[in-house]
């Protein structure tokens, strides 16, 4: 017979959790397992809010199991470590991202690529030695040291928080994909918990920065307060037209299914689009214009520790952090209808430890 939730391992939590494709959350008992030796124990003090964690929480993806504890932006303290760790101590300030295993033998391991490892273990909703992960919308979490991340003293924890997702899926192709050359266009396509930090990485690396959305009333914000150059209304065919052929890069952030081609011709030739929303269903891609322009259409998801790292001291050193509405556990579901609805500036971050420090 299957051990419970609250027996299986030996160190009790308490988190929120979803039951069913209603994705509806509510308090939940379980269990972590117990510290060994190489790992870190960590109180969590806040956790942010995720659009793959509501894409989850409803099976959108078609692999929940429930019942899962979403959250892997997680910023916490350390409370315990493993005889062999030797990095963190107790009291450190941490961060935990997506990914909590990998094999570290294979080929992307060995790049420092664990994050495409074959065997990834992420932070929640994941086989782990027999037992599921469950994610940060809890108190604790055990972890292996490889796969906590220092947080710099001068990021705050709270608007920290969504760096370790929202900030690596858009700094890593930004690197990889060479989209760091100062006074180069870059066209961010999406403006959401993603798409905002885009445009401060971009801003920071010296490049002009258009925003590509749907909705003309975030034009004055996406200027005055994020510091992009320019604001391009997607559904406006004149606009669209003008601009074409203008940009050298394009990051779309867009979760919702949407054309690749207006996209498409926005860039220049030798222009590359990288897409990193994941969007339930297929997008549809034309040839014609990537042959026509030597355009390249890439993919990206978030990074490696090793990345993820370098991203949070990037982040430290130019003052970057995520436009966040800090929230109590107890709001979660209504803060999810609001997400499935893009109301939100920029994203939801939860304050764990006072929703759970009355219990």
């Amino acid at each position: 017979m299957a051990k419970s939730h609250e027996t299986e391992l030996p160190v009790k939590a308490f988190g929120w959790a979803a039951t069913d494709t209603s994705g509806i959350l509510s308090p939940f008992h379980f269990s972590r397992r117990e510290n060994g030796e190489d790992d870190v124990a960590i109180k969590i003090l806040f956790c942010g809010v995720c659009h793959s964690d509501l894409h989850t929480l409803k099976n959108d993806w078609g692999f929940t199991t429930y019942p899962v504890v979403p959250g892997h932006e997680i910023v916490g303290v350390v409370t315990k470590v493993g005889s062999n760790v030797k990095i963190f101590r107790e009291g450190d300030k941490v961060g935990v991202g997506v990914m909590v295993e990998s094999c570290q033998t294979c080929e992307n391991c060995q790049q420092d690529l664990e994050n495409y490892c074959p065997k990834i273990v992420f932070t929640y909703n994941s086989g782990y030695k027999g037992t599921r992960t469950q994610g940060g919308y809890s108190d604790s979490v055990v972890v292996h040291q490889k796969y906590v991340l220092q947080f710099p003293d001068n990021l705050p924890l709270d608007a920290g928080a969504p760096l370790l997702c929202a900030g690596i899926t858009v700094y890593s192709p930004m690197i990889y994909y060479g989209m760091t050359e100062p006074g180069k266009h870059l066209g961010v396509a999406g403006l959401g918990g993603l798409g905002h930090v885009a445009i401060k990485f971009g801003k920071a690396f010296g490049l002009k920065v258009t925003v590509i959305s749907t909705s003309p009333d975030k034009e004055r914000e996406a200027i005055h307060k994020l510091g992009a150059d320019a604001f391009l209304v997607s559904t406006d065919s004149e606009k669209l037209k003008a601009a074409t052929g203008t940009m050298d890069y394009i990051i779309d952030t867009i979760s919702a299914v949407h054309p690749l081609l207006p996209l498409l011709g926005l860039l220049k030739l030798n222009g590359k689009l990288v897409t990193v929303g994941l969007p339930s269903k297929p997008l549809e891609l034309s040839v014609f214009p990537l042959v026509g322009g030597r355009k390249l259409v890439g993919g990206s998801n978030f990074g490696g520790i090793k990345e993820t790292q370098e991203m949070l001291d990037f982040c430290a050193k130019h003052n970057i952090t995520a436009d966040i509405e800090l929230i109590r556990m107890d709001q979660i579901n209504t803060a999810m209808e609001r997400l499935s609805k893009a109301d939100v500036k920029y994203r939801f971050v939860i304050d764990v430890a006072k929703s759970f420090s009355s219990l």
